[in-house]
């Protein structure tokens, strides 16, 4: 197999970290967005009924995105098609780009005609807890109607995104979706001007994100067509490699979508809780999946093309090159992982305070998210482990390790959310408001409460943990079993710990500093992610880690 990269020369070490910031810095953008989109959702919705609807709306045809866009399009398509632009056939990698797009008009048209014609009975398989004929479910049909055509225009995305990725055209592509964000907040913000119910809040963000996906698809159209050539309609049944990359595309979806999944099973469970839980669910989930995005797929997606050309019998390069990625990850995530466990609710306030989310509301989403982030690691590592796979061809181990992942954090997340589902957390701390049984009481009268802060969600957010740590082992164990010894998380890993250690006491004396002089929570949240940073990118570089003299030179060389 040729070892060579598209552009005809060798990958090298030096190109991974320009690759992968290219893709952070787009998810990063996107990320920001999307936060925006969150804040001022928190502030017009709180995590009321509109909340609740637009929340489990966006879960529903997203589905059809999970399984037919972004990490599965590209983990199952790029490996062919940058093995043919390498091997410099233009030809056969043109027409399996114009084959994969018939195809995917094809089926996108039947699944979202379907999806808005079935909205009724598909919402209620999604969303078990939600009432027949209550206020949230209703929206959730409406607005499940609204968004599902736009999801069609992002699966196309999907496939621009997947050609410019071949070719290490990467910002664009991860750029895009600040549109969509965009168009949501633009929407919301007006019909708030305008006076309207939660409902209709809840409804003119559905409209806006319909026509953000138009604008996300439109703005790398004309760059993907100059690369890969003019689109055709063709039979792409009788394509080889067509039909080499749908071989591939069912595995793929379960084990690059296994995030995703992980994440309906929680909200199809989160349903079932007391009232709010899908609403607080989803705002630890987004900021759960930041650094997982911006440093785990970054790298994991700018090194997919690189993996899928190198030559595999090369042992020790692989080994190289996966040790590299693994250290880049792992230094980016640890900060972060200690920000939310250690000041979860005061970055939750930070981001997403004010207006009808309130301060009981922030320790509710800071709880789950501190216990989100103990999968991190196993989370964002993960991705790039995957990619190994991908890149020989093996996209079986990672959907079967997908699915044990999506299994084992529903047993464990069930088991455990129903006991936490009777305690309530507030700024007063923890108390016992109910026993196990109300949990299991009739849907009526659990969506019949107010929010009560419980803590079900937080049992969710622990199977999705033990889910993800199972997960990297086994992709660990069968990468090791392919090019040898792997260290688990890269080159250095003693070193980043001790760097992690001091912001780990760092974010404790900010904790009681801030109780001390009775700091708002605000402030808290920002003086202590600056703090925890600061330390840990100055003991780091005490200690002599590899990755912050690469962001030394990096910004060196930039200035220059």
């Amino acid at each position: 197999m040729s070892g060579s990269a598209p552009s005809g020369s060798p990958p090298d070490d030096g190109d991974l970290q320009r690759n992968s910031n290219a893709v952070a810095a787009g998810i990063l953008l996107s990320r920001i967005a999307g936060l925006v989109r969150e804040i001022v959702t928190a502030r017009f919705l709180g995590t009321g009924v509109g909340a609740e609807a637009f929340r489990a709306a966006l879960r529903v045809p997203n589905l059809m995105q999970n399984l037919l866009g972004e990490g599965v399009l590209s983990a199952s398509f790029i490996p062919v098609y940058s093995r043919l632009i390498a091997r410099g056939r233009q030809e056969d990698a043109a027409r399996l780009v114009t084959g994969i797009a018939s195809l995917l008009l094809v089926v996108v048209a039947v699944i979202v005609t379907a999806t808005v014609v079935f909205a009724r009975p598909i919402t209620r398989l999604l969303a078990w807890g939600f009432v027949p004929g209550t206020a949230r479910f209703e929206t959730t049909v409406t607005l499940v109607r609204i968004m599902t055509p736009g999801v069609g225009l992002l699966v196309f995305s999907a496939l621009c995104l997947a050609v410019l990725n071949s070719h290490r055209r990467f910002f664009l592509a991860y750029v895009a979706p600040v549109l969509w964000n965009a168009a949501i907040v633009a929407a919301v913000v007006a019909a708030a001007l305008m006076h309207m119910t939660e409902t209709g809040l809840a409804q003119a963000m559905g409209w806006g994100a319909l026509a953000g996906s138009g604008a996300q698809a439109l703005v790398q159209v004309p760059l993907m067509l100059r690369l890969a050539g003019p689109l055709r309609w063709q039979l792409p049944w009788r394509q080889l490699h067509v039909r080499l990359v749908v071989r591939r595309f069912g595995q793929v979806v379960v084990g690059r979508g296994g995030v995703q999944l992980a994440g309906y099973v929680d909200l199809l469970a989160a349903s079932l809780l007391a009232f709010g839980a899908v609403a607080a669910l989803g705002y630890a989930q987004v900021l759960y999946l930041l650094p997982i995005s911006v440093f785990g797929i970054s790298v994991a997606a700018s090194e997919l093309p690189t993996l899928s050309t190198l030559d595999h019998a090369d042992q020790q390069r692989v080994r190289r090159r996966l040790n590299r990625g693994l250290s880049r990850v792992t230094f980016f995530v640890v900060p972060t992982m200690v920000c939310y466990l250690m000041l979860g609710d005061a970055v939750v306030a930070t981001l997403l305070g004010g207006g009808r989310f309130g301060p009981d509301d922030a320790i509710q989403v800071g709880v789950i998210l501190a216990v989100y982030s103990i999968g991190l690691l196993a989370s964002t590592n993960s991705r790039l482990l995957q990619s190994v796979l991908y890149g020989i061809g093996d996209a079986r181990r990672p959907a079967v390790y997908a699915l044990v992942r999506v299994f084992t954090a529903g047993i464990v997340g069930v088991a455990a959310m129903l006991p936490l589902d009777a305690v309530e957390i507030t700024a007063a701390g923890f108390r016992v408001v109910g026993d196990i049984h109300w949990a299991v009481a009739p849907l009526g009268e659990r969506a019949a409460e107010a929010n009560l802060l419980r803590m079900g969600a937080a049992g969710l957010a622990f199977g999705s943990v033990i889910g993800a740590w199972l997960e990297f082992a086994l992709l660990r164990r069968r990468v090791i079993g392919l090019f040898g010894p792997v260290l688990m998380f890269g080159r250095q890993f003693g070193l980043v710990a001790v760097a992690a250690a001091s912001s780990v006491a760092t974010a404790l004396l900010v904790r009681w500093w801030a109780t001390t002089v009775t700091l708002p929570w605000r402030a808290t949240g920002l003086l202590g992610v600056a703090a925890c940073g600061l330390m840990y990118l100055a003991m780091a570089s005490l200690l002599g880690v590899d990755e912050v003299r690469r962001i030394v030179r990096g910004a060196s060389d930039s200035s220059e």
